[in-house]
């Protein structure tokens, strides 16, 4: 047999061996998601967008090649706003995520929302490596806008939840991006699910820009997202109405306006999965605010089977690049 066969018996042998853990761990992993009511069925044929605990948790590991982005000379001006409430367990890591990306240009602003636990002790302790403010607001829009009002004009833009946190290099590869894409408006790029102690549990690897699936379902990681502050000056602030939907309605009005996405071919940040989260605790406010968008911009509002229907072309697409990634076929 040659080395072509030989790599391809190998990763058989490899995909053989994958399942069949998968297939030993499906009830723990079901349980674990709530997810009883499927029964029997594979955890792998799941949609890996949205199955979080995917493995045990282990150490987050990137290549070398993250760390060593830089920027290219005259860098773009980047703009980092923190909505923060109650946040003092994850906050630290946060900011630890944007300030150790060292990129020369950062403008970073947390506003905290009139914490009670340690919060502003924490904040306190960075003194003049950002800005912040603590005071009352409506929620997390509010909180946003008040944000990127204090940090002024930025040529790039995004906002990083208070339990999330950046990758090392990913301020540095976004600029990259931006400078050779002049045509691009905004971009977003892969994510990785991490627990309470800041473990990885899982990856999601995602497909190109489809604009016709993004009006059925927000599929978009927001904690990747960034933009030209041309969008912002466009279509306006977030609409500070929404406390769940805000970055799919911000997101869809930018579409809506003609404004260019690109998904980038690398992993960006991470998504922290925990039971005090805003998207598992404002469920019920998130199924109202996603059925007024989906009105708004299919015209009535669709049953759960027509969403899954027309977004299916979509995750069937996200299920082989994420297979693709898990067994080295794709690489990022």
């Amino acid at each position: 047999m040659d080395d072509t066969g030989d790599i391809t018996a190998q990763r058989l042998r490899e995909f053989e061996a994958r399942i069949s853990k998968l297939e030993a761990n499906v009830k723990t992993l079901a349980a674990a998601y709530s997810l009883a009511r499927h029964g029997t069925r594979r955890i792998w044929l799941r949609p890996p967008l949205w199955t979080f605990e995917q493995h045990a948790p282990r150490p987050i590991r990137i290549d070398a090649d993250y760390v060593s982005e830089r920027p290219l000379a005259d860098a773009p001006s980047i703009g980092i706003v923190t909505p923060s409430h109650n946040s003092g367990h994850f906050l630290a890591a946060t900011i630890d995520s944007v300030l150790m990306q060292d990129y020369p240009s950062l403008r970073y602003h947390v506003q905290d929302g009139g914490s009670t636990d340690s919060s502003c002790e924490i904040l306190r302790s960075y003194g003049a490596r950002l800005t912040w403010r603590s005071e009352g607001d409506s929620g997390q829009a509010q909180a946003i806008n008040r944000a990127f009002a204090e940090i002024g004009d930025c040529d790039i833009m995004a906002y990083l939840n208070s339990d999330d946190m950046l990758l090392s290099g990913t301020l540095a590869y976004v600029a990259n991006a931006f400078r050779a894409r002049p045509d691009v408006d905004l971009v977003y790029g892969h994510r990785i699910f991490v627990d309470w102690d800041g473990e990885e549990i899982g990856r999601a690897v995602l497909p190109p820009h489809d604009a016709a699936a993004l009006r059925w379902a927000d599929y978009v990681p927001q904690e990747t997202l960034f933009w030209r502050r041309r969008v912002w000056q466009a279509i306006g602030p977030l609409e500070e109405s929404f406390h769940y939907a805000l970055d799919w309605d911000f997101i869809l009005r930018a579409q809506a306006a003609g404004f260019k996405f690109a998904r980038l071919p690398r992993f960006l940040a991470c998504f922290r999965v925990h039971d005090k989260q805003k998207t598992a605790a404002l469920y019920d406010v998130g199924r109202e605010e996603m059925r007024q968008l989906r009105v708004r911009y299919l015209g009535y509002a669709p049953k759960h089977r027509q969403i899954m229907r027309a977004i299916a072309p979509y995750l069937a697409r996200q299920f082989v690049y994420h297979w693709a990634y898990r067994f080295g076929i794709l690489r990022y």
